[in-house]
């Protein structure tokens, strides 16, 4: 910290334990471990200082953005600084001729969003914390998001990075080119690295034209496994939505209680699906997808009558997690993925797993790409219950593999799931990736402990 002292103005470093204390902590629930202190760059020349610094005197460095990750990635490890980066929050250019936004690491998902629209462009990644969450920790995690279906995760929209090494090295990978395969794609090992492996100082993000049209529809059902055959019957009429969410019972009540946006409670499932593009091709989407959730059992099919009923309609289902919140003191949020074809056996499986252990949980998601988000509503002050919750989470990662799953489709490995990549990935591909984690950080001194046991 001396160090530190010597080479940061004071406003840019904090140390004091009552300071520390908001940095102890992310999006995951439980989990705290106070830093020895808290570095705000500004510049990407302070950042390889602060790392070339922490590299002579090995101390581990946990890069942070505005904290909203759900498997520990941005925790404190005991003796650490955390390298927060929410203050580096300018978008630098936007390239029309290039279709490309260059923005630094602070700045907010859902503003750069807005700055595509504002010339008629569009920035599909849109992860549920899209208000709060930063671009660098979008990269980090590689976040997915309620559009993933149709346009896929923060991954491909990533065509360079900034990166700042261990050593205090920089460098830049990736460029404006569409085609580019002049050697490894080292872009692609940084993003989900969740902070191991450099910290990433600039991105360079794809931008597409804006959907002309888009078209909502709510599909009620009272059977789980009608919502499920309405997902596969979409996909199998050759239909990719832009948006096909999933909402149990328990949400649905939650939901309802806290927006009270109109959702139907008695309802044991329902679907909000969303087609954008072209208006002609959108009208003809939502006929189809209406025509099939009528076939495959659903009570009812509305469609949202202008934008403002649309925009509620996904605002309330962003609101899951707050909403939940509400209900019990702890919520444990887990992110789980199947093949489509093997949802409704997962969500059955996620409840009897609940009523085994004698435990509250909601399940929503992206039913369209298979990804769900069993959420526990406990109390961490009591420790059986949270051990119950962690049984269950454990029964249904193992189940999730089993069907052809994995452990994670978009929140990362971080503390909370290193136990299970080993069992999902394999011992050679862990192997591999501690290989590349020791290429780029042989000292380690980059976010400890995350993502590997040892």
């Amino acid at each position: 910290m001396a160090g530190l002292r010597r080479s940061l103005p004071p406003d840019q470093l904090i140390s004091e334990p009552e300071d520390l204390y908001t940095y102890s902590y992310d999006g995951t629930p439980i989990l705290k471990t106070l830093p020895e202190g808290v570095v705000f760059a500004r510049t990407v020349e302070e950042v390889a200082s602060v790392l070339k610094l922490a590299t002579e005197t090995r101390t581990p460095i946990v890069t942070r953005g505005s904290g909203t990750g759900l498997s520990g990635g941005s925790i404190p490890v005991p003796g650490s600084v955390v390298l927060c980066l929410s203050r580096m929050n300018r978008i630098l250019e936007l390239d029309g001729d290039n279709l490309t936004l260059l923005v630094e690491p602070g700045v907010i998902n859902q503003d750069a969003g807005l700055k595509a629209e504002g010339v008629g462009l569009f920035y599909p990644p849109d992860p549920g914390s899209m208000k709060v969450s930063t671009i660098g920790g979008n990269v980090s995690e590689n976040s997915g998001g309620l559009r993933g279906l149709k346009y896929g995760v923060t991954r491909d929209y990533v065509m360079g990075l900034e990166v700042v090494l261990p050593t205090g090295e920089v460098f830049f990978t990736g460029n404006k080119c569409v085609k580019d395969v002049a050697g490894y794609s080292l872009k692609d090992v940084f993003i989900g690295s969740e902070g191991t492996l450099g910290v990433i100082t600039k991105i360079l993000l794809k931008l597409i034209p804006k959907p002309a049209a888009r078209k909502t529809l709510l599909a009620v059902y009272d059977r789980m496994d009608e919502a499920a055959a309405t997902v596969s019957a979409i996909i199998a009429a050759r239909i990719i939505p832009c948006t096909m969410e999933f909402l149990d019972r328990t949400t649905i009540r939650c939901i309802e209680d806290f927006a009270h946006v109109g959702l139907p409670t008695d309802a044991e499932a329902i679907l909000l699906l969303e087609s954008d593009g072209h208006p002609a091709a959108v009208e003809d989407e939502a006929r189809q997808m209406e025509a099939i959730a009528r076939a495959k059992g659903a009570r009812s099919v509305a469609l949202a009558k202008d934008v403002d009923e649309a925009t509620r309609l996904m605002t309330a289902r962003r609101m899951a997690i707050p909403a939940m919140a509400r209900v019990a003191p702890t919520t444990i949020l887990e992110d789980a993925t199947v093949p489509r074809s093997r949802l409704a056996e997962m969500v059955r499986f996620v409840q009897h797993t609940a009523q085994k252990y004698r435990l509250t949980v909601g399940t929503f998601g992206h039913f369209g790409d298979g990804n769900l988000h069993p959420t526990f509503l406990a109390n961490e002050r009591d420790p059986d219950e949270i051990h119950r919750v962690h049984e269950a989470v454990r029964e249904i990662f193992a189940y999730a593999i089993e069907l052809g799953g994995t452990i994670s489709g978009e929140h990362g490995i971080g503390l909370t799931k290193k136990s299970f990549l080993p069992g999902a990935i394999g011992e050679l591909n862990v192997r591999i990736l501690q290989s590349l984690k020791r290429a780029f950080d042989p000292q380690g001194i980059l976010n400890p402990g995350k993502i590997f046991l040892d």
